[in-house]
């Protein structure tokens, strides 16, 4: 499966939290700001040796709190970062660890409980010094939801040893369909009053308990509805709905479409659509 960089003045999906400061040994969460519910630990990481560095966002949430994925669901709250500066780097791709599913109050959400490194590659060009900043904007959610908005900046060196957390986190990522013994994921388009309906059909052993598909679009700005998900013997099949700004049929590029399946046993990337 390709890895792709994202270009860094675009927005890209991440989480974070409310300081980038560790919490302090034996620190309680009481409270109901963002301080009191969310600490953030920015891992500076490690220079691979193709020249790109791995660092990562260590989030710690107070106990029976979440965060989200970088497609929530429409019970969670969207994740997002913006860099407004970007010293000496030119891209960056998160690689997003193993989510879990959740349902409240008839809503399902994605996403992760207590503590979560997301591991973060970046691009980066000449001998430096390799610097972002920007800022984080997420939500946090127990019973209520709360929105949270931060500031970051990092620098990274050129350090080869690596950080046990992030190498964890990096070993907890979905399987891709090749792992998993996938076989090819099928994609039937219909148009509809306002976009499209895609049926995703692909073989796939179980993942375990509510079993759920994510449909995402390469452009955020086209919405794409929660997949109803199905299963039949070793196949799975998940009916979404997509519909772009202008609220009309359009002409869909199957390539354009990202499939995961979660479980509660494992998820699998199964990429796009194949036919």
């Amino acid at each position: 499966m390709k890895r792709y960089i994202a270009p860094l003045l675009a927005s890209v999906a991440v989480l974070a939290g409310a300081t980038l400061a560790p919490r302090p040994a034996g620190a309680e969460f009481l409270g109901r700001s963002a301080d009191d519910v969310v600490q953030v630990t920015l891992l500076e990481g490690w220079r691979m040796e193709d020249g790109r560095h791995m660092a990562g966002i260590r989030i710690d949430l107070a106990p029976g709190w979440k965060t989200y994925w970088r497609a929530p669901g429409e019970g969670g709250v969207p994740t997002e970062l913006r860099l407004t500066e970007a010293d000496g780097i030119t891209g960056m791709a998160i690689h997003w660890p193993r989510p879990e599913v959740f349902f409240s109050n008839g809503m399902r959400s994605i996403g992760y409980r207590d503590d979560v490194v997301l591991p973060v590659e970046f691009a980066i060009a000449g001998d430096g010094p390799h610097r972002i900043e920007g800022r984080l904007e997420f939500g946090v959610c127990l019973d209520v939801c709360m929105p949270v908005s931060l500031e970051i900046a990092g620098q990274f060196e050129a350090d080869t040893a690596r950080d046990p957390m992030i190498g964890a986190a990096l070993s907890d990522r979905p399987l891709t369909a090749g792992e998993a013994g996938a076989g090819a994921v099928r994609c039937d388009v219909v148009p509809i009053s306002d976009g499209l309906r895609v049926t995703v059909t692909a073989p796939l052993q179980a993942t375990g308990n509510d079993e759920t598909m994510v449909v995402e679009h390469a452009d955020r700005s086209i919405w794409v509805s929660e997949a109803v998900t199905q299963r039949e013997g070793g196949t799975v099949t998940g009916v979404a709905d997509i519909v772009p700004p202008d609220h009309g049929p359009f002409a869909l590029n199957r390539s354009d479409l990202r499939i995961t399946v979660i479980g509660s046993r494992m998820a699998v990337d199964l990429g796009g659509c194949t036919s």
